[in-house]
């Protein structure tokens, strides 16, 4: 990185940032408190909120949203007259799922190979520590020269909709000029991206009964009506020979003008075993962000180990459909349950059941912010200039934003590249790439003021 005295300060600063980020990586701060104390998840927004005072904020606040999560507020003022950029992370986390397939402890940030390794190191607790690194590089370098207003969510990765709820009962609490979502990441380490498109996503659960009960294979199978069976059917149906989604009346055939993902590149950020193919067809940007991507995500039915020789009497699955902007999230939660309902063989029951749901988004890459972002990376990043990228994950918080306030500009950024491997075992961050997003968030709030 070239010589900047807010470079300069953020390098300064990573020592304190690794401690940091270590203290709250320790709180398994997982929102499903069915399985994971809440006092962790309070644990970490506490957290926040002390950092947030530490740091001059006012109005610092624990707000409890209605899914019975907390989310953290503050408010930093700036010169008078100046403009307001909300700053997004998200403290809460995934499970660690495995814990014995960790190399090393999932709460515990531990340094291997160049990177800190934690749940939660990139997603998002790592976007909290780059808020502060940013502004604290700033107030040693001249002062912030915006407003700033800091939140951060407690239940982003539930997807029960806690935040946006609250921000709709409470409309001028979050509103702004400019939002940073620090969610999302670059395209690899080293290039600099922002997110410009989410595709929205829908959840929907189906259950199949064809028995009252359960059969011996041997005297009833071949006649009896199996359920798991008539699921395998279903499920099946959701796609076609080479893998594409296939719901009846979702045809879209949108395409990614943007940064486009070598195949061979993909295959290998995938980890995809030697000799699988990948499904789908045409470029893997228009599969990954500009296409309905259907997947199955559980399904529930007797384990291998103990199985009985026995015709099922009922079964069920939970099936994700992520969808492209242009396509209303409500409409594809409809078209998929009566997919599912329309392709139920043998006369069987199926009841379906909506259990999550989030619209896609788009943003307007034209603005001034992205200007200001633009400038702000290419000192960040020598030599590199910024690219767009789409996102296959969704953030229904950007919907909620940008229907609440029509006018605000929305980038998204963050530390969630490939390499991270966000939501599985061993999610670990760049520190490389902390420090320069650091600084390009330092220097777009510079730049977007002066604008």
């Amino acid at each position: 990185m070239s010589s900047n005295p807010v470079a300069e300060t953020v390098a300064s600063l990573i020592p304190r940032a690794q401690a940091e980020l270590a203290e709250l990586v320790a709180f398994k701060s997982v929102a499903d408190f069915d399985q994971f104390p809440k006092s962790e998840s309070e644990g970490a927004a506490n957290w926040v909120a002390d950092a947030l005072t530490a740091e001059g904020f006012q109005d610092v606040a624990l707000l409890d949203t209605p899914d019975g999560t907390q989310s953290v507020y503050g408010y930093l003022p700036g010169p008078e007259g100046a403009r307001t950029v909300l700053l997004y992370a998200h403290y809460d986390v995934q499970p660690p799922l495995d814990e014995g397939a960790w190399t090393t402890p999932p709460f515990e940030l531990t340094e291997r190979d160049g990177r800190w390794y934690g749940r939660g190191a990139a997603d998002c607790k790592g976007g909290v520590i780059m808020h502060l690194l940013a502004l604290r590089a700033l107030k040693a370098n001249g002062g912030v020269p915006v407003h700033i207003k800091v939140i951060a969510e407690g239940s982003e990765e539930m997807g029960t909709g806690g935040l946006e709820r609250y921000a709709e009962q409470h409309p001028d609490l979050l509103a702004a000029d400019t939002i940073v979502i620090g969610d999302a990441g670059n395209f690899r380490v080293g290039l600099p991206t922002v997110t410009s498109t989410l595709r929205g996503m829908t959840l929907v659960r189906v259950q199949i009964d064809t028995l009252e009960g359960n059969l011996h294979s041997g005297q009833f199978g071949g006649a009896a009506p199996d359920a798991l069976g008539a699921l395998i059917r279903v499920l099946d149906s959701l796609r076609a020979q080479d893998g594409s989604t296939t719901v009846d009346g979702l045809t879209p055939d949108t395409r990614w003008e943007g940064l486009q993902y070598d195949e061979e590149q993909f295959r290998q950020d995938a980890k995809v075993l030697d000799g699988v193919q990948l499904i789908g067809s045409g470029p893997v940007a228009d599969r990954i962000w500009a296409r309905p991507a259907v997947t199955v995500l559980g399904i529930d039915c007797p384990p291998v180990v103990g199985a009985t020789p026995s015709v099922q009497a009922g079964a069920r699955a939970l099936v994700s459909l992520r969808v492209p902007p242009g396509v209303d999230a409500v409409e594809a939660t409809k078209l998929l349950q009566a997919h599912l309902e329309a392709h139920t063989p043998w006369g069987a029951r199926v009841r379906t059941e909506q259990v999550g749901q989030g619209q896609a988004f788009s943003a307007d890459t034209t603005s001034p912010a992205y200007a200001a972002m633009a400038e702000a990376m290419a000192v960040a990043y020598p030599g590199q200039e910024m690219q767009y990228a789409g996102q296959g994950g969704s953030i229904p918080l950007c919907n909620t934003l940008a229907a609440l306030y029509p006018q605000a500009e929305i980038l998204l950024i963050g530390l969630s590249e490939p390499e991270a491997q966000i939501h599985a075992v061993n999610e670990s961050v760049s520190p490389e790439e902390l420090e320069r997003l650091s600084v390009a968030e330092a220097l777009f709030l510079r730049n977007y003021a002066a604008g």
